[in-house]
């Protein structure tokens, strides 16, 4: 006699590790639930990718006015009330668009906590949900320096509503988060101090591109202190104070713990029954099954190899929907998967990373791209990049720095997913003139 369960499938979270591929398979007929404790829709589109992009947009114009100061005459300021409202404004609607697309698709959607009781049934507040399969796609918070004071210390999440720009920030970390944030602190007037781990900011990315970025920022105003050794968080009457090294220490307005994110595993009863994790997160095979069978998981609660974004969470969820739904019956093949980090000029890649390879194995071509004529049009200060190739001149992995880096390493995904010959690249026109024009040029 087969069980029956309130839901053929069940989703512990509401982010890209869940909804892109739930309302689909709601769409088949399956009786889908999502339970989500805080707001619709994840980290990235209430406080995560998309209020930070808008954040940011006000930076991007600042450095193109600056560019071309030769022919602008506008002093370019940030007003950063109305740049947080104008965040609000688009990041508002998000957790009820969300909300209806679910609800309009079939799937039920359940506020509140939810724990394993077992393999089959969460407890949510004071009920009781089955299922035939459960997805875990709880993602991560920011993690917390568990040194004396801490409470003092804010995340992101707290930065990015702030309705006025402190004047001294400091910021502890030197991974994207930091980066980023410092970059738009300082275009909008703040005087920041980054706090770094060891010596080396952005460790994901090619060194020389990511010391070009620190030396801007630098020229700009922001301090980086290498090996800094935070010890403890105090505060006095007007401000608050980071101890740091040896007894030194340095009072600011505001200090954002940018000191990484870690899974949200805790409290969900995996313990209790025999799901396995660690400090990186859920474990999972090849169908993105945990230790129980019919449990799996999705986004960037994973333990895994691939890049923990927004676009690798949106295939994990578009894969078991494929996966449940009858589609497929393989294990996940993730296509290459590039990461950027938002600073001014960005740092973009893919593919092969060029710090790993050998010489011997790949050719790798420099590009000093502020020599080329499309660069030269914004007069970009800061472009270059190296692209990977194989012996059968595939282009297998590309790194740049540029103000457009993002969409020049957009533009060139389809030769290294689909290994693209050089007479299939010369089959393609492109618009011109445009940035992908000018990237594909290169190869």
């Amino acid at each position: 006699m087969t069980k029956t369960y309130d839901y053929d499938v069940l989703y512990i979270g509401s982010g890209h590790g869940t909804f892109d591929g739930a309302i689909p398979l709601a769409k088949t007929g399956k009786k889908v639930g999502v339970i989500e404790t805080d707001m619709i829709g994840g980290t990235c589109p209430n406080y995560g990718c998309n209020a930070k992009i808008a954040l940011d947009e006000p930076v991007v114009l600042k450095r193109a006015v600056e560019s071309l100061t030769s022919i602008t005459t506008a002093d370019l300021q940030i007003d950063w009330q109305q740049n947080v409202n104008n965040k609000s404004r688009i990041i508002k609607p998000l957790p009820v668009m969300i909300s209806n697309l679910l609800v309009k698709s079939g799937v039920e959607v359940i506020n509140g906590y939810g724990k394993f009781i077992d393999n089959h049934t969460i407890a949510v507040n004071d009920d009781v949900k089955t299922a035939d399969k459960i997805v875990i796609a709880t993602g991560l918070h920011p993690h917390r320096l568990e040194i004396l004071g801490k409470e003092l210390a804010h995340d992101s999440r707290d930065f990015m509503s702030l309705e006025e720009l402190p004047e001294k920030i400091a910021i502890i970390g030197s991974g994207y988060i930091s980066m980023e944030f410092a970059t738009i602190a300082n275009a909008a007037g703040s005087k920041v101090t980054v706090f770094m781990h060891g010596n080396q900011a952005l460790r994901q990315f090619y060194t020389p591109y990511v010391n070009q970025v620190v030396n801007d920022l630098e020229k700009r105003g922001v301090s980086f202190i290498q090996n800094a050794n935070v010890s403890s968080f105090t505060k006095t009457d007007q401000s608050k104070v980071v101890h740091y090294a040896d007894g030194q220490e340095l009072e600011v307005d505001f200090i954002l713990d940018a000191s990484g994110r870690v899974p949200n595993v805790d409290n969900l009863g995996l313990d209790k029954i025999g799901v396995k994790y660690n400090k990186n997160g859920v474990e999972v095979n090849g169908f993105l099954q945990t230790t129980i069978e019919n449990i799996y998981a999705s986004g960037d609660v994973i333990d895994k190899n691939q890049p923990k974004l927004t676009p690798t969470a949106i295939f994990e969820s578009t894969y078991l929907f494929n996966l449940f739904s009858g589609k497929i019956s393989s294990e996940i093949h993730y296509p290459v998967i590039p990461s950027v980090v938002f600073t001014s000029p960005r740092i973009a890649k893919v593919g092969v990373d060029i710090d790993s390879k050998e010489s011997e194995v790949y050719e790798i071509r420099e590009n000093d791209l502020k020599n080329d004529w499309y660069r030269q049009v914004a007069n970009d200060k800061l472009a270059q990049n190296r692209l990977i190739f194989d012996q059968r001149h595939h282009l297998v992995g590309v790194t740049e720095i540029s103000e457009q880096a993002e969409n020049s390493v957009n533009s060139l995904l389809p030769a290294i997913e689909f290994k693209l010959s050089p007479s299939d690249v010369n089959r393609l026109v492109h618009i011109f003139p445009s940035i992908g024009a000018a990237s594909w040029g290169q190869i």
